[in-house]
């Protein structure tokens, strides 16, 4: 009997800790935001650079629709709704710790073949890191396969 339950108790624990997510949640003060967006060079429209920010507990979208480059991004923003919020929010918890050690800022080949690319900008904890990630998958490491397709898939769904 006690070996049965010794064993339940094992195989509970290492189920519980073997499923992990990228990671535990990320918590944001107020000095703390994080940027996700997508731009295309060849377009003409609104839809060609969206840029979103959430900080504060709220969603705001950049006006001055510029494209991005190796600096972090100057902006002008308007506060978005409490439901464009929440559709945005999750990013957050599906950012890939990795990136945070990788040694580039552009992965990839973004928008060199009118694709398109994505602008990423982490500014929590005392970290402030940008990078222009590739669309297409196969420029880009598979660890962040995941987190560019959640990216692609929150500025659609906020547009």
């Amino acid at each position: 009997m006690i070996r049965s339950i010794l064993t339940t108790t094992c195989l509970l624990l290492l189920l519980l800790t073997a499923c992990k997510k990228h990671n535990d949640g990320v918590v944001m003060t107020n000095q703390d935001y994080f940027m996700f967006g997508s731009f295309y060079g060849m377009c003409f429209g609104e839809d060609c650079i969206e840029i979103f920010k959430l900080e504060n507990a709220k969603l705001y979208e950049d006006t001055l629709d510029k494209y991005p480059n190796t600096e972090f991004y100057a902006g002008e923003y308007v506060q978005l709704s409490q439901e464009k919020y929440d559709i945005a929010m999750s990013i957050i918890n599906d950012f890939p710790m990795e990136l945070l050690e990788e040694p580039h800022m552009v992965i990839g080949q973004p928008d060199a073949g009118d694709w398109g690319g994505l602008y990423i900008e982490y500014k929590i904890d005392g970290i402030h890191k940008m990078w222009l990630l590739d669309r297409m998958l196969i420029n880009v490491p598979v660890q962040y396969h995941d987190f560019i397709n959640k990216v692609k898939e929150k500025v659609e769904l906020l547009n």
